[in-house]
């Protein structure tokens, strides 16, 4: 049977007009065709018949098969996790005297089973033996990790297939030994004896250090943020590994506040049906999104005015610059109001207009797997963009009239396909 070499693409043609093109990126195969971009598994799982046809049947299930060893759980349709132990939000009252302290790494959680790498979700990392040569039989708990600010970079070589000299950039930190039974000191020294004993060249120990007090906290906090760091862990001292979220693992992330113009309101549902649900704000650099958190019921029913300044708390701006995870501090009484709503207005019911028809769009080439979606309802335009197979993230943008938000839409589709971007449904 015919094969594609790493990078190579070829076009087959199927029940319509246009050819369907088969790609091999990384080990990880494609293809255009409707049956392999719906599905809703990982790109690395997906197969359709268009690929069976040019590797065979046999070649196919092989690799998809080689997604995972096969287990109980699978055979009965269940997928099989590794028991994590998953870390709660420190609530800023809990005292951190006496905690163990370390960096929040951005990278890519992964369990060692004493064999292989598994992630979260129990799917294998392609790890090549040279990568794992040193590590012990024995499972260890850590993090596939580039640096800081690398957390895409990771991700793009850690998902592969092909076992590719890429891995030399990622180190395994280590930070637990999930099957030892003892407190969180035994463990942390069984680590590092372990690295120390097998010197493993793509491993090491996480560092932890006890922290004396929240002042130290801070401190610590202000020096790996500098540094680029995404935020802080805590782990109780003498604490057991258990499978699950636990108070006994905190993750610290410090919040930061911004300023950004009232929009539009957009009505709420269930509870808060006939109220407010959220409101679309702009930053000065005409970034917009949505603020649907932090409001009191009264706040809901007598909203900030449209054209008001409010302050907005977020953890951090994503890659487009957008504040992930905001939330509703207050309105600024010290700003100025362009346009402003009567005192004390509600939101009335209305109408509800038709549906948007969300038009989608798909980009595959190298390692680069994307979509993006546009849609209009009224004045306003959301553009939903990311990963293909991840949530992504949104933007809104109003307008005066329907017209001009009809025109926007034309001109960036015209854009997204004149880049490659394929039309999808």
């Amino acid at each position: 049977m015919a094969d594609l070499k790493d990078g190579e693409s070829v076009e087959m043609q199927g029940s319509g007009s246009k050819p369907y093109v088969l790609k091999n990126v990384g080990g990880v195969y494609s293809c255009t065709c409707p049956a392999w971009r719906n599905q809703s598994l990982g790109i690395e799982r997906r197969s359709c018949k268009h690929l069976r046809r040019l590797r065979g049947d046999a070649a196919e299930e092989a690799r998809i098969g080689s997604a995972l060893p096969a287990r109980p759980q699978e055979a009965a349709g269940k997928a099989h996790a590794p028991p994590l132990l998953l870390a709660q939000s420190w609530n800023n009252v809990t005292d951190p005297m006496g905690w163990w302290l370390s960096e929040k790494l951005d990278g890519v959680r992964a369990f060692w089973d004493g064999r292989q790498f598994l992630s979260r979700q129990g799917n294998l990392f392609h790890a090549p033996d040279w990568f794992c040569a040193g590590l012990p039989d024995v499972p260890l708990d850590g993090e596939l990790w580039l640096g800081r600010k690398k957390f895409q970079r990771t991700v793009s070589i850690v998902r592969r297939q092909d076992q590719s000299n890429l891995w030399r950039e990622v180190t395994f930190v280590v930070f637990d030994a999930p099957k030892l039974e003892k407190g969180f000191e035994a463990r942390l020294e069984f680590v590092q004896d372990c690295m120390r004993e097998h010197e493993p060249t793509y491993a090491k120990a996480h560092e932890h250090v006890r922290c004396h007090g929240g002042e130290h906290l801070r401190r610590e906090m202000d020096r790996l943020q500098a540094l680029g760091a995404e935020g802080l862990m805590l782990r109780q001292a003498g604490s057991r590994y258990e499978s699950g979220r636990s108070a006994t693992l905190l993750k610290v992330k410090r919040f930061q506040d911004l300023e950004a113009r009232v929009l539009r309101h957009e009505e709420g549902a269930g509870r808060h049906k006939g109220r407010l649900g959220a409101l679309v704000v702009e930053l000065d650099n005409g970034t917009m999104f949505s603020v649907g958190t932090g409001f009191s019921d009264a706040e809901r029913e007598n909203p900030p005015a449209v054209g008001s300044l409010i302050t907005v708390r977020f953890q951090e701006l994503s890659e487009a610059g957008v504040p992930r995870f905001p939330s509703f501090v207050g309105v600024r009484v010290d700003a100025d109001v362009s346009t402003s709503t009567p005192k004390g207005a509600k939101i009335m019911k209305t109408a509800k207009a038709p549906a948007a028809k969300v038009r989608r769009f798909e980009f595959s080439e190298g390692n680069s797997h994307k979509f993006w979606e546009i849609s209009s309802q009224g004045l306003g335009v959301t553009v939903r963009f990311g990963r293909i197979g991840t949530q992504g993230q949104s933007q809104v943008k109003s307008f005066a009239d329907e017209a001009a938000a009809a025109k926007h839409v034309e001109t960036l589709v015209k854009q997204k396909v004149a880049k490659g971007y394929q039309a999808i449904g």
